[in-house]
């Protein structure tokens, strides 16, 4: 008598994520349509979501949009529970066309080019540090475009203030701009002058309180990266925005990152082929994480007015021919090997 043992069907989802509902698909390893289904975003719908997978068989890996948004519970949920998750970006343009736009049909897309090999990235956890730096990043660039638009404000009005007012306040610098409009004392009436005093005083006391909330926001970001990247934010142009840009681009969990390649490929500064034929060429990489990318255009820029090194190997590429636009580039890709050997040892295996 023999024994057949029983075999555990490998179960591939994929999810297209809303704020309100996920709308999962189940297919088995050569892509074929298990079911599909509905559930609500909270903790109990990610619960449910995962036992309705594994009513088909054993989850292996699931394809999740959106992991940086509307996903990132659903999928901290899933690697939770030991489910890997496989970042999935916009769905095949092809599969729009020839099927329509539903969420099922994203859905199915999602965990079709997680089989197919389409999708093969591992999300960021937003589980640590990093995850907090982006919450003060999104704070501090919201505070730094009210600045701005306060001080154009109060620019605007002094143009065209009554001629005695804008005689008094055109020729102040900022500091004593903002000092002199915030002490204003207009009074009740409602005549030009009055007015055009009350609206400067509002804006300059918003100006002050917008730079004493950026002062703040910027002493907690330095706080955070000296203390988990302290090599990276000692390292020549570097400072606290900066290191923001490259810490979000790395994201908190270490495998996201497998190589010095990996890592300037993500951060847009390495080249990619475009050859045809008898042509062999490469372009620029239009992709990538824009962010992290502009931190390191960021500290070049600032190598190439203060750093020996930086303006020695400026002159010799101009010598040789290239242009400002490509030394930068090719300086983008040194700072990109750099950078990545100055990660803390946690955000990378």
């Amino acid at each position: 008598m023999t024994t057949m043992a029983l075999t555990t069907r490998v179960v591939i989802g994929g999810v297209d994520t809303h704020a309100d509902v996920h709308v999962a698909a189940a297919c088995d390893g050569l892509g074929s349509v298990l079911g599909t289904a509905s559930f609500p975003t909270s903790a109990a719908g990610y619960r449910r979501l995962l036992g309705w997978l594994r009513g088909f068989g054993e989850p292996d890996r699931v394809g999740v949009e959106g992991t940086g948004s509307y996903g990132t519970g659903l999928a901290r949920h899933l690697a939770d529970q030991g489910v890997e998750v496989i970042e999935v970006h916009r769905p095949n343009r092809q599969v729009r066309r020839r099927h329509g736009k539903t969420d099922v049909v994203d859905a199915i897309a999602a965990a079709r080019a997680v089989i197919n090999g389409d999708a093969t990235g591992k999300p960021k956890s937003h589980d640590g540090a990093v995850e907090a730096l982006r919450a003060l990043k999104i704070v501090h660039r919201s505070a730094h475009k009210s600045r701005t638009q306060a001080l154009n404000q109060i620019r605007d009005l002094i143009t065209t203030a009554p001629d005695d007012l804008r005689a008094e306040l055109r020729a102040l610098r900022r500091r004593e701009l903002l000092a002199t409009c915030a002490s204003f004392r207009p009074g009740d009436r409602d005549d030009l002058v009055t007015v055009t005093k009350l609206a400067l005083r509002g804006l300059a006391r918003r100006v002050t309180d917008l730079n004493e909330e950026i002062a703040l926001l910027d002493a907690r970001r330095r706080r955070i990266t000296t203390t988990i990247a302290p090599q990276l934010c000692a390292a020549h142009g570097v400072g606290p925005d900066t290191a923001t840009g490259l810490l979000l681009a790395a994201g908190d969990n270490p495998e996201r990152l497998r190589d010095e390649r990996s890592w300037a490929a993500l951060l847009a500064s390495n080249p990619i082929e475009a050859s045809s034929g008898k042509v062999v060429r490469h372009r620029l990489n239009r992709g990538g994480d824009r962010q992290g990318n502009s931190a390191l255009w960021r500290i070049v820029i600032v190598r190439m007015n203060s750093d020996p090194r930086t303006k020695h190997y400026v002159e010799r590429r101009t010598k040789e021919g290239l242009s400002k636009t490509e030394i930068i580039r090719c300086l983008k890709r040194y700072v990109a090997r750099e950078t990545y050997d100055l990660l803390p040892k946690h955000l990378r295996v």
